[in-house]
This record gives C-alpha cells, sequence and structure tokens, in this order.
C-alpha cells in the first residue's frame, strides 16, 4: 500500500506577491473576490511594497495615520495594482533603456598617458612605451589597435515578471553575498514552513532523521554578479573572482541553501533539472519517496531569478522573448501596455521572463493525520516523458501527449471518469509564444477528446506572472491551490480573444474569471526546452478528505480534524504577522551544528545529535529471491 502525499503547506514569493494563504492568487482574481478579502492582501502587498507602514501591528500611513484596509485600497490600491504582476522592468532592477555592454573601437595614430601598473602584459608589439614618471608612462600607437569601452543601449525586450515593486528579499535576513535566486530561496522556503502551522522541531520529533528530503534548484543556477554572472564576467571587467561566486552559483544550491541553513536537515537531497518542467522533475522525486516510504516529510520547490541582460540576450536571440517592436504589432500602437506582455492562448509574439521562488510542504497521509496538518491537496503521481528523436532541440514533440494522456488515465482511476470530464481543469504550460498556442492547444484538444471531455477548462498563470523558468509549474500548483479554496479559475485577461489558431473544440478559454465550484483535479502542464515534458495530478482537499476517511476509518479522521484546528489557529497567527510585514524567516547560520564526533553507531541504526529518534537502518528484501 502506498503512502498519499499530500501537501500540509505551500508558499513563495513572485510578481503577485506572497504565495502562503493564496494571496499571490487574490491578487490574480482580485476584481473576482468580495471587498474584504480583496482588501486583506492589497493591505499586505502595501507593507510589502513600503507604501504603509505597520505600528504596534496596525497599518498607518508614512505619515503616521491609521489606516483600515479599506482605506489602504482607497489611497494606494491603484499604485498596489501596477507595481505587482508582469509590468514594465523597473529601473532599480534594470535599466533596460540604458543598459551596460561594451563597444568594440579601432584606434590608430593616437597617443596616450596611463599608469605603468595598467599596462598590457604582454606589451603589443605596436605600441611604443615612453616613461614620464616612476608610475605615469606615455603609450604611441604605431599601428590600429583595439579597445572595449564602455557603452549603453536599449534592450528590445522591456517587461518580466518581477517582485512587488519595493520588496527585496534580501533586507528580511543577513543575506550579504547571497545572489537573488537564493535570497528568494531562503524567504520562498521558510513562507512554506511557517504556513503549516506546524513548528518544524514538532515535525522532526516524529521522524528518523533521514526520513525528511529536500529537491530545489535553479534551472539556469544564480547568474547575478553574487554568482556565476559575476564570476563569469570577472576577466572581461578586469575584476577578481570572489570566494563565494563559484559555489553560490550552481544549481543545486537551493536545495543546500534549505538543508544548511532553514531545515538542518541530513535526509536525502537533491536537485532535478528539466527546464521549464523543472518543478515538477522535483515534485515527482518527492512524490515517489513518498509513496515508497523512503521519506516521510519532503520540501519541493525551486527558485529562478533570471531577470538580467544575459538571460534577456540569450532568450531573446532565440526569437523566443516577447520584445517592445513585437507587441507594438499586435497591439498596432506605438504606446505598448506591458503589462499584457505575456499572452497565453492569445495573438502573442513570445514569453516573458520571471522571478520566482514556489515551495510546498508533503508528508505521507499517515504522518499528516498524527500531527493534525491541514491538508490543502495531493499530488498522487507526476508523469515526465521526452520527445524522441527530433530536429530542433527547443521543439515540442510527442512526449507531453504521453504524459498528460497518462496523467487523465490515472486521475479517472482514482476519482472515476466522470470526474474528470465534468470536475477538472488545466492549468497549461501557456507559454506566450506562437507556437505554443497551436501545439499545446492541440495538445489538450486530442486528449480531451480522447477521455470524452467537452469544454474543459484551462487557465495559464503565466499571463499574471510570466514565465519563472524553474519555478513555473510552482506558480502552476499553487495557483490551482487557490482555485480549490475560492471556487474561481482566473482568465485570462492579458488577451481580448482567443488566436484564431488556437484548437479548442474540447476545451475551453476564457478572458474573464470564473466560478468553478466543486473541482476534483487539476492536471499541471509543462513543456521544456529540449524535450522536458510533464504533468502532475493534483487532488483537490475534499477528494483527499474522502480518500482518508475510507483508508483511516472515521475515528482516525475525527481525531485528526479535533488536531488541525490548533494547527490552524497557529497557521493564521503566522499569516495575519506576515501580512504586516513580519514575515519571521528562518535563517540558522552556524547554529545547532552536528559535531560527528559525537555521532553513535550501532548495529541497528545511528543516534544523530539534535534528533530525537534515531536513523534505523531499513531491513532489504528487494533481491531476497536471488541470495
Amino acid at each position: 500500500m502506498s503512502r498519499l502525499p499530500v501537501i500540509v503547506g505551500f508558499g513563495g514569493y513572485n510578481a503577485a506577491g506572497r504565495s502562503s494563504f493564496h494571496h499571490g492568487f487574490r491578487r490574480m482574481v482580485q476584481e473576482s473576490l468580495d471587498a474584504a478579502t480583496r482588501q486583506e492582501t492589497l493591505a499586505g502587498l502595501a507593507v510589502m511594497m513600503k507604501l504603509v507602514q505597520v505600528v504596534d501591528g496596525q497599518f498607518h500611513s508614512l505619515a503616521g495615520q491609521p489606516l483600515s484596509p479599506a482605506e489602504i485600497e482607497a489611497q494606494h490600491g491603484a499604485e498596489i495594482l501596477a507595481g505587482t504582476l508582469v509590468r514594465r522592468i523597473e529601473k532599480n532592477h534594470l535599466d533596460v533603456d540604458t543598459t551596460h555592454w561594451q563597444k568594440n573601437i579601432a584606434v590608430s595614430a593616437a597617443q596616450f598617458t596611463t599608469l605603468r601598473k595598467h599596462l598590457p602584459e604582454p606589451l603589443p608589439a605596436s605600441w611604443q612605451v615612453e616613461e614620464l614618471d616612476e608610475q605615469q608612462v606615455r603609450v604611441t600607437l604605431q599601428e590600429s589597435s583595439e579597445f572595449k569601452v564602455d557603452s549603453y543601449r536599449a534592450l528590445p525586450v522591456k517587461s518580466a515578471g518581477q517582485l512587488p515593486t519595493g520588496f527585496e528579499p534580501g533586507e528580511l535576513y543577513h543575506s550579504h553575498f547571497h545572489p537573488r535566486g537564493l535570497q528568494l530561496t531562503v524567504v520562498g522556503a521558510t513562507d512554506a514552513l511557517r504556513s503549516t502551522g506546524l513548528p518544524w522541531s514538532d515535525i522532526l520529533a516524529k521522524v528518523q532523521p533521514d526520513q525528511v528530503a529536500v529537491f530545489a534548484g535553479s534551472a539556469m543556477s544564480q547568474m547575478d554578479d553574487n554568482g556565476f554572472g559575476g564570476m563569469l564576467q570577472s576577466r572581461l571587467r578586469g575584476g577578481r573572482v570572489t570566494a563565494k561566486q563559484c559555489p553560490l552559483g550552481l544549481n543545486s544550491m537551493p536545495a543546500d541553501f534549505i538543508n544548511a541553513y532553514v531545515l538542518g536537515s541530513v535526509g536525502t537531497t537533491g536537485s532535478v533539472t528539466g527546464a521549464c518542467a523543472t518543478f515538477l522533475y522535483n515534485l515527482q522525486k518527492g512524490v515517489e519517496q513518498i509513496a515508497n516510504g523512503q521519506a516521510r516529510v519532503v520540501l519541493v520547490g525551486n527558485s529562478e531569478a533570471p531577470v538580467t541582460p544575459e538571460f534577456i540576450d540569450g532568450y531573446g536571440a532565440m526569437g523566443a522573448l516577447a520584445t517592445e517592436d513585437g507587441l507594438r504589432k499586435i497591439e498596432g500602437r506605438d504606446d505598448v501596455d506591458f503589462r499584457r506582455a505575456s499572452r497565453p492562448f492569445g495573438d502573442n509574439c513570445g514569453f516573458t521572463l520571471a522571478e520566482s521562488a514556489q515551495f510546498i510542504v508533503l508528508m505521507d497521509d499517515e504522518l499528516a493525520l498524527e500531527l493534525g496538518a491541514d491538508i490543502h491537496g495531493a499530488v498522487p503521481d507526476v508523469f515526465i516523458n521526452a520527445d524522441g528523436f527530433k530536429k530542433s532541440i527547443s521543439a515540442p514533440g510527442p512526449g507531453n501527449y504521453l504524459t498528460l494522456a497518462k496523467a487523465v488515465a490515472s486521475a479517472t482511476q482514482l476519482v472515476g471518469l466522470d470526474a474528470v470530464r465534468n470536475h477538472s481543469f488545466v492549468h497549461a504550460h501557456g507559454s506566450s509564444t506562437p507556437a505554443n498556442r497551436v501545439t499545446e492547444s492541440e495538445l489538450l484538444d486530442r486528449v480531451a477528446a480522447a477521455f470524452g471531455i467537452e469544454q474543459w477548462p484551462v487557465t495559464a498563470v503565466k499571463a499574471f506572472v510570466g514565465h519563472s523558468l524553474a519555478p513555473a509549474s510552482g506558480d502552476q500548483l499553487i495557483a490551482a491551490l487557490g482555485t480549490f479554496q475560492h471556487g474561481l479559475l482566473p482568465g485570462l485577461k492579458t488577451i481580448d480573444r482567443v488566436a484564431d489558431d488556437v484548437h479548442r473544440q474540447h476545451i475551453s478559454l476564457e478572458v474573464r474569471d470564473r466560478q468553478v465550484d466543486g473541482m476534483q483535479v487539476c492536471f499541471l502542464n509543462s513543456k521544456g526546452f529540449g524535450g522536458n515534458n510533464a504533468t502532475g495530478v493534483l487532488l483537490a482537499p475534499q477528494v483527499v478528505e474522502r480518500m482518508l476517511r475510507k483508508r483511516h476509518g472515521e475515528a482516525a479522521f475525527a481525531a485528526w480534524q479535533s488536531r488541525r484546528e490548533a494547527t490552524r489557529v497557529a497557521a493564521e497567527a503566522y499569516d495575519k504577522q506576515a501580512l504586516r510585514g513580519q514575515f519571521e524567516i528562518i535563517y540558522n547560520f552556524g547554529h545547532d551544528l552536528i559535531d560527528d564526533k559525537q555521532l553513535q553507531f550501532s548495529a541497528e541504526g545511528i543516534q544523530v545529535p539534535g534528533f530525537a529518534q534515531p536513523l534505523l537502518y531499513k531491513k532489504d528484501e528487494r533481491y531476497s529471491d536471488m541470495l
């Protein structure tokens, strides 16, 4: 009997704000919410964006006047909406109008003065050097020489899914020299853990040290100045590589940071990279670890901070990004609305890069009941398939047909064909490229037809938060949890209409939010460069509760519900604090170090200092018939 991987916590940050307690989701559907719910989320964003302050637990203006959530919306609502989701890249992040680069110029018959220590080594043969004093020399160029000089030019891509204006994750803890992706990792993983309402020490007390696993990473590594970016640029800039840039740049470093500074875990760890499907690749590992009993608690997630000139140049050279000129042609006017740059399944011209960190906490169903954990859904399986032989490594292929069809078939076995036909929806990859809108819509249409699904509701979260690469499917999953909670499916509000070449005989795409109460299953679909295809099956909490009642019995289920009340109270207390800017970041640098000399070994297991339970060797009978 496989253990069911249930979601007991989720969190992170992206262009919609904080993910826990569905606040990021609420930002996407804010116009469809009741006033109190909308204003609560907007007030939290106002604090994050430094538009209001909190004094003695109450909201105040920067001038000191008390403010209610309704007054915050009235005074700052427009500014909050303008400073979230996809928008024009802000100058404090990257000046897209005057981005630095180096221009090559040829110089001949020239003479200049410089310091002796600045002379190149070896000295070019065509340079004649005359000493002026102990430090300065005069250089005469006898032939043409090439120089690189600082220059500035506009980037063709000017939009991105950025964190809310004014919110800096590195300000929330001692983040000296941390690349932005690792800053996002620390604060995002903290948000997910705090959202559980369970102290980490209480969770650890119930499991063996190696029954905790972490699967996290960054598909594109850490490419800003504090990571690989600074290391690779150092020689060309005439600078020096630091001792931190190389190790902190690794794409596996988010998992390492979580183990070393957030959880203090000695369990299984890893970082599986699958281009834009990376989150689902890591999720599959977590699901497998819990289903087969290797782990009882798994933290799964990804972090990416790709809004840099290098990534914009790289993806732009492929013709994959939405450029200013491309958007101008679509809109038919000179003034571009960068908030509508990401346009899944509409008239579009490329995807929009975004920064994000998304994490979920998985537990096996038995442990979740024992701890009284709140359960937000479950992931019974994730399917991954490659494309086979192909001409273009970036072109789509047949692999995604396999993953989606297998996912739908799996869900029909769990909840029944009727539930899949009438109470399921799809979070599409929806990258916003002309190729994707055709190929993915055809995929969804054909699979829907095969299973007798009519008007399959489809949405795409990238319309709001852009394409965050590794965490992209995490953005999808957490938005899907919001639909289960609020009964709303986000409309594709960045498009005026669905493009003519989109296949939709059996799928339903809407430009407005829809009420979709009673949804039982969501299919999370992802298509990545290189043939990295994945589809995850996400079960709604009411479906999970039905399964738990059947497996564990009425008495155990009722006892869990009773214990869950205290968990929810603790979780809501964290949410109230976070809405007021008290994020309680977990960053244990140099704390509770394990002295390996204190490890106690026996023939049965290992006692690890700081852990209540011993690590017991597992009995392995896999090959007993061969011995």
